[in-house]
């Protein structure tokens, strides 16, 4: 058909809807369907009404039709709620559909669910792809970073799509890459919010450091001059932004409750690397970090009944918090990555880590100057670590770390993710653990074995402990 439609679009909500916009904008067909449900009875309607004039937009309530409106093989995009309501939306899809045609799932869905329904739809010779999208709404309509796992041929027929209306990197490149096999995509979508996480509550301690001496326009003040330099980020710029935000005549960041809510991708990042065996301590920490801000009453109830003593300290030098924050970060962009290596290497996805730091530079929550030293990073290394201009910022900042935790315990300012970056490098820098005695514990009742210093590490050993 000369009038079908190049894709089409399952969802007219936010992200929907402002990716509908950016396709639009770059001469794409385009259908959408929307459900009639309450609340939604007009979305199908107005969005049509609003792109009259580009005569590349067709609107459906009905999914027949709006199937028959596309082009083959069919590409359709599903902008809805992660979870049952993607296996659902399949389902009523596959009957109408036929072999060759792609279903792509652009929602943050658990990348082991996108696996299962990559390989259902291919019992089905149907292709799936698992869409990563990050950027938020204005990323989705101005050009967000996009991570695309499926099949190479299907990748292919959507790629010049899909990088046309992307964000573009330093070299104006665009921040889209196939990533790799099934859930590959959503993998690394999950791994960058497990980042953003640990990012956002590194920036928090920071604010509850600095807030006991200085006044929301000082904070904002010295945030200003880090952003100039190497720690410039996003995260960074926007929490400059809603320092100095008011309502009325009150700052609206000391309006609002003390209550941090997620979504799950935190959390699952942090499950997949207990699954995997790597260590990713500074995600955990942000993700409890939010656990317990969600406790309010509770945390209340103790601090009445806990009334713990606080030294009388001095302001820490903000040259100290500097060096902390620095090093930190470093730690927690090492432990994203080292997730995705393991990840990569135990599911043969052959991720490149250099490209993916690449499409992260630009249109993404965690796009920082930090971010695109690590493309440069990943082109020589496997490892963070294994630079030496990183290693040598985490050997010279190390005493700042403690600095500033001594201080918070001082202060009683809890400090998870940087009391975690700290212990991780004491760990990784000592080289005998007491491991020993655990695994002397493990035998004991158990008789789960040890290996010994004295013999090769492919001989195991056991002893009658009683």
């Amino acid at each position: 058909m000369n009038n079908s439609s190049f894709i089409g679009i399952i969802g007219l909500g936010v992200m929907g809807r402002n990716l509908s916009l950016n396709i639009l904008d770059h001469g794409y067909s385009l259908s959408v369907y929307n459900r009639i449900a309450e609340g939604e009875e007009r979305l199908v309607a107005d969005f049509l009404n609003e792109n009259k004039g580009q005569n590349l937009a067709k609107g459906f309530t009905a999914i027949k039709p709006f199937l028959a409106s596309l082009e083959k093989p069919r590409k359709v995009l599903l902008m809805v709620k992660a979870g049952k309501a993607i296996d659902e939306v399949i389902e009523t899809l596959r009957p109408h559909l036929e072999p060759g045609d792609i279903i792509i799932d652009g929602g943050n869905s658990h990348y082991q669910d996108t696996v299962r329904r990559e390989a259902y739809c291919k019992q089905q010779d149907l292709n799936f792809i698992g869409m990563g999208v990050s950027g938020g709404e204005e990323g989705a309509r101005k050009g967000p970073s996009m991570m695309i796992g499926g099949e190479t041929k299907s990748y292919e027929l959507l790629g010049k799509l899909f990088e046309s209306i992307a964000a573009s990197d330093q070299a104006q490149k665009p921040c889209c890459a196939h990533i790799g096999p099934d859930g590959a995509g959503h993998f690394v979508k999950m791994v960058h919010n497990g980042i953003e996480y640990a990012e956002m509550q590194l920036l928090a301690e920071l604010y509850d450091l600095l807030k006991r001496w200085n006044t929301n326009e000082e904070i904002a003040h010295i945030f200003s001059g880090w952003n100039k330099e190497s720690l410039s980020s996003f995260l960074l710029e926007i929490t400059i932004d809603i320092l100095l935000h008011k309502t009325n005549d009150d700052y609206t960041l000391d309006l609002i409750l003390d209550k941090a809510a997620n979504k799950g991708t935190g959390g699952w990042s942090v499950k997949a690397a207990l699954e995997l065996g790597t260590p990713n301590s500074m995600m955990a920490a942000a993700v409890f970090a939010r656990y317990l801000s969600s406790q309010k009453q509770a945390r209340q109830g103790m601090a009445r009944k806990l009334q713990l003593d606080t030294k009388s300290s001095t302001p820490l030098k903000i040259d100290v918090l500097k060096k902390a924050y620095t090093s930190a970060r470093i730690i927690n962009h090492h432990q994203g990555f080292e997730l995705v290596k393991t990840a990569s290497d135990t599911y043969k996805w052959n991720i490149h880590l250099a490209e993916l730091a690449r499409i992260w530079t630009n249109g993404c929550i965690i796009r920082s100057k930090l971010m695109q030293n690590c493309v440069g990073i990943f082109n020589k290394n496997t490892s963070i670590l294994n630079n030496h201009l990183c290693f040598e910022s985490i050997s010279a900042n190390h005493s700042a770390v403690q600095e500033l935790i001594i201080h918070g315990i001082q202060q009683n300012i809890p400090l998870p993710c940087f009391q975690s970056a700290y212990t991780y490098c004491q760990s990784m820098s000592t080289d005998r653990l007491p491991a020993n005695l655990i695994q002397a514990q493990r035998d004991y009742f158990g008789a789960h074995t040890y290996q010994r210093i004295d013999h090769p590490e492919t001989a195991y050993f056991h002893t009658n402990w009683k």
